[in-house]
């Protein structure tokens, strides 16, 4: 009878100490957990369950140790919010498996992606068939984005685009100016037409139809 009680307090404060760690951890839904938080959040479980199925085990260490796997996740976050490259080596970066209507086997077998992955998540965002897409991004946390084909008001397809980011946190995304066969000196001789002359300084600038977005780094 001990034993049980003592197994229910520990469930019970276990289940406490948990959801006041994720809620200090931060808002982030399932389909955008990183590779980071699921390493997390699977370690404080495995060493909550422990904790709950052996009573020997020490409540106040597992704590300890539930608490400096949260401390750890929060650093990391903090770090990837200040290094783009951090974030690309810890959650990778975003995939175009479909541009402008032609698939990238290339890409695609790079992500171990296959058509049958491709044609499923297709259909669970209700296309019917891959001549309707336009764009096709698989995210880093796995999921696909798809941006379908316009029409013209005479029914005939026209072409869209999507928002290429080409300068994140201060710094060019080279590989982006690559993808639209721009150079670093026509971005920056562009944002200079523009007022633009220290990159540092842009927290986010991207093109789309020919057309910059820019942000400036803690501009009110």
């Amino acid at each position: 009878m001990e034993q049980f009680i003592t197994i229910i307090l520990r469930t019970i404060f276990f289940y406490v100490l948990i959801l006041i760690i994720f809620r200090l951890m931060g808002k982030r839904e399932i389909g955008e957990l990183s590779i980071l938080d699921l390493v997390v959040f699977i370690m404080i479980g495995e060493l909550a369950i422990v904790a709950i199925d052996n009573p020997k085990q020490s409540v106040t260490l597992t704590s300890v140790a539930m608490i400096l796997l949260m401390i750890i996740q929060i650093l990391m976050a903090k770090i990837s919010l200040k290094s783009k490259r951090f974030r690309d080596l810890i959650d990778g970066k975003p995939t175009i498996i479909i541009n402008r209507g032609k698939i990238d086997e290339d890409a695609m077998r790079k992500q171990r992606y296959n058509f049958d992955d491709l044609l499923t998540q297709l259909r669970e965002k209700d296309i019917r068939s891959i001549a309707d897409v336009e764009f096709a991004i698989l995210e880093s946390s796995g999921s696909l984005s798809v941006i379908e084909k316009m029409n013209n008001p005479n029914g005939e397809p026209k072409e869209g685009d999507i928002t290429i980011p080409l300068i994140i946190d201060g710094a060019v995304e080279e590989e982006n100016l690559q993808r639209i066969n721009k150079t670093n000196f026509w971005l920056r001789q562009e944002l200079k037409k523009l007022g633009y002359r220290d990159i540092r300084q842009i927290s986010f600038c991207s093109y789309e139809n020919g057309k910059f977005f820019v942000d400036i780094l803690d501009e009110e």
